[in-house]
C-alpha cells in the first residue's frame, strides 16, 4: 500500500456488486441472478473504479470474483447495454468500449493476485473477464462462450484477441472467437483456459483453498511476478532477462529474509509483505 495519499476517500459501499473483504482477501459477487449476472454500465464502471482503488487500500492480498445463482457473468445486458448502444452516438460508443478496455487492462496491471470462480456460464464479456483472471476455478457445470460475432460484432473485443491466443494458441483462439461456440468446463480445461476444474460442490473449497494461500503467501514476490507476466508478452528475451534482474529488489525484502531463517528453523515462513 502505497504511503500517500490524498483527499478522495476510499469507497465503502459498492451499488452494483456485492463486496465483502475478510483476512486479506475481497470477494466480488455479480448479485442480478435473475439476468445471469448480466452487466450493467453501471457494473462495468464499478468494476474499473474498484480495480483503481485496491491496491491503495492496503487491505486486500487477493481478489476473488464470482457470480451469485447459476451462472458467473452472462455478459453485458440484452436490453440494458445492447438495446442502449442503439441509441448511441458514435462519440458515446467510443467512450462505452474503452471503458470495458479499462476494465480488463486495470485486471492485468492490478498487483492483486485475481481468482475467478467459475459456475454456469461465462459468456461474453463475462468470458473475457474470467479470461483476464490470474486464476480461474471452475465447476464442471461452467461453460465459456466467446458470442460477440453471435450478435453481429467482432469477436477481438476487451482484449480477446490479445488475451485468448497466448493462453490457447492462435489456432484455437480463432476457432472460439471467430464461431463463438460455448465450451463446456472439461473442453476449456484441454484447452488451458481453466486453472482447475472440480466438481460443482467443491468449488467454494477450491476457492477458498486458493485464496487463502495466495493470502497468506509472499504478496511482492506474487506481485512482480504477475507484473512481468504481462509486460513481457511482447518484449524480446533480452529486454525480459533484464527486466527480471529487479528480482535484485525482493532479495532486499524481510520476507525474502524471513524465508532464509524458517529454512534454518525448519518451520513455514510467516510472509509479511515487507
Amino acid at each position: 500500500m502505497s504511503p500517500f495519499r490524498g483527499s478522495v476517500p476510499f469507497t465503502d459501499e459498492w451499488e452494483h456488486f456485492r463486496l465483502e473483504r475478510a483476512d486479506g482477501v475481497t470477494t466480488v459477487t455479480f448479485d442480478r441472478p435473475d439476468n445471469l449476472n448480466a452487466l450493467t454500465f453501471e457494473a462495468y464502471a464499478d468494476l474499473r473504479d474498484l480495480l483503481t482503488e485496491l491496491p491503495h487500500r492496503g487491505d486486500t492480498r487477493v481478489l476473488v470474483l464470482r457470480g451469485a445463482g447459476r451462472a458467473f457473468c452472462s455478459g453485458g445486458d440484452v436490453n440494458e447495454i445492447i438495446g442502449e448502444t442503439l441509441r448511441m452516438r458514435p462519440d458515446e460508443l467510443l467512450e462505452f468500449t474503452r471503458m470495458t478496455g479499462e476494465v480488463i487492462k486495470g485486471m492485468r496491471e492490478c498487483p492483486i493476485p485475481i481468482v475467478v470462480a467459475l459456475n454456469g456460464m461465462a459468456a461474453g464479456a463475462g468470458s473475457v473477464i474470467a479470461l483476464a483472471a490470474d486464476f480461474r476455478i471452475a465447476a464442471e457445470s461452467a461453460r465459456f462462450a466467446f458470442l460477440f460475432t453471435k450478435v453481429g460484432l467482432s469477436g477481438a473485443d476487451m482484449g480477446s484477441a490479445y488475451l485468448l491466443p497466448r493462453l490457447v494458441g492462435l489456432g484455437r483462439a480463432t476457432q472460439l472467437l471467430m464461431l463463438g461456440d460455448t465450451v463446456p468446463a472439461a473442453e476449456a480445461e484441454r484447452y488451458g483456459l481453466v486453472s482447475e476444474l472440480v466438481p460443482d460442490d467443491e468449488l467454494d473449497a477450491a476457492v477458498d483453498r486458493l485464496a487463502t494461500r495466495l493470502a497468506t503467501g509472499p504478496h511482492q514476490g506474487y506481485a512482480l511476478t504477475k507484473e512481468l507476466l504481462t509486460r513481457e508478452l511482447d518484449m524480446s528475451l533480452s529486454s525480459a532477462l533484464e527486466l527480471e534482474a529487479t528480482q535484485a529488489l525482493l532479495m532486499k525484502t524481510d520476507d525474502y529474509r524471513e524465508f532464509h531463517a524458517a529454512f534454518n528453523a525448519k518451520r513455514k515462513p510467516d510472509w509479511q509483505g515487507r
